[in-house]
C-alpha cells in the first residue's frame, strides 16, 4: 500500500496558530528595553583658565565638581542642564608678553619679586544641546542602539567668578565633545571636554592689560576649559505604546 503525502489539515492549522502566537512575543522581546526620558547625576574633573596670562591647555588646571540633569528627546539628542563649581588660577610670571601694569617687580621691604597672580572660585550654570553620532542605549531595544557613542554639544551658560577682592558675573557660550557609555540599563558613564567662551575680560581680575580697546562680544575676552567624568542615573521610562510616533 502506498503511503499518503497529504498534510493533515488539523496539524497544519495548529502549526499556523502557533506561529501567529509567537509573532507578538517576538515583537515584545525586541521592544522590551525601556527608553528613559531623564538622567540625573554628578561628576568630577578639572577646569583651566585661558586668557591673557595663560594660553596652554595643560597649565594651572584646578579641581571642579558638577551636578547634571539631562532631558532626553530620543536616542540621538538631549538637553543637559548642569551646575559646576571649581577654581580659576593663573600668574603673570611665565607670560612673555609685556604688560606695563603686571610685570614682576621687587618689594622694597623684602627684596622679593612681586608677580601678579590670582586664585578665584568659579561657578558655572549652563544648558546645552547634545547630539549623539550614534543612537545611544543598551543595544537590546528595537532601534539597535549602541552602548558606546561619541557626541558634541553647544549652548548657553552663566559664569560667576569671585575672589581676590573682586567678583564678575557674565554670560558664556559652552561647546565641546565627549563620549558616553551605558554601564547598565540605568547607569551612564561619560567623559567630556568643553570650552566656555565668556563675554568678559575680567575673569582674571585684569581688564585690557594691553591697553588696547577691543570691540565685539568675544574680542580679547577670557575663557576656561573643563574636562569632566560624570555618572548619571536614568529614570522616567517612556510609555511603551508611544514609541511608534518616533518611528516615522
Amino acid at each position: 500500500m502506498k503511503k499518503s503525502n497529504k498534510t493533515n489539515p488539523i496539524s497544519a492549522t495548529i502549526l499556523i496558530v502557533f506561529m501567529l502566537l509567537c509573532l507578538p512575543a517576538t515583537t515584545v522581546c525586541a521592544q522590551s528595553e525601556p527608553e528613559y526620558l531623564m538622567e540625573i547625576g554628578g561628576g568630577v574633573g578639572v577646569t583651566g583658565y585661558l586668557g591673557d596670562f595663560n594660553g596652554n591647555l595643560t597649565s594651572d588646571l584646578q579641581p571642579m565638581g558638577t551636578l547634571v540633569l539631562r532631558r532626553l528627546f530620543n536616542p540621538w539628542a538631549g538637553l543637559k542642564f548642569s551646575g559646576s563649581v571649581g577654581k580659576l588660577k593663573g600668574s603673570a610670571k611665565d607670560v612673555e608678553t609685556f604688560y606695563p601694569d603686571v610685570q614682576p617687580d621687587v618689594d622694597p621691604a623684602t627684596y622679593k619679586r612681586l608677580v601678579y597672580d590670582f586664585n578665584k572660585t568659579l561657578i558655572d550654570v549652563s544648558a546645552v544641546f547634545e547630539y549623539n553620532f550614534l543612537p545611544y542605549g543598551t543595544g537590546n531595544d528595537y532601534r539597535g542602539a549602541k552602548r558606546l557613542v561619541p557626541y558634541i554639544f553647544g549652548g548657553l551658560g552663566a559664569t560667576y567668578v569671585n575672589g581676590d577682592g573682586s567678583n564678575v558675573f557674565t554670560m558664556n557660550l559652552p561647546m565641546g565633545l565627549g563620549v558616553k557609555y551605558k554601564v547598565a540599563k540605568r547607569l551612564n558613564l561619560g567623559v567630556e571636554w568643553g570650552i566656555h567662551f565668556s563675554m568678559s575680560d575680567e575673569l582674571d581680575g585684569m581688564k585690557d592689560p594691553y591697553f588696547v580697546k577691543s570691540k565685539g562680544a568675544f574680542k580679547n575676552t577670557d575663557c576656561y576649559q573643563t574636562l569632566l567624568l560624570t555618572l548619571t542615573y536614568s529614570f522616567k521610562a517612556k510609555c511603551r505604546t508611544c514609541h511608534n510616533a518616533d518611528e516615522n
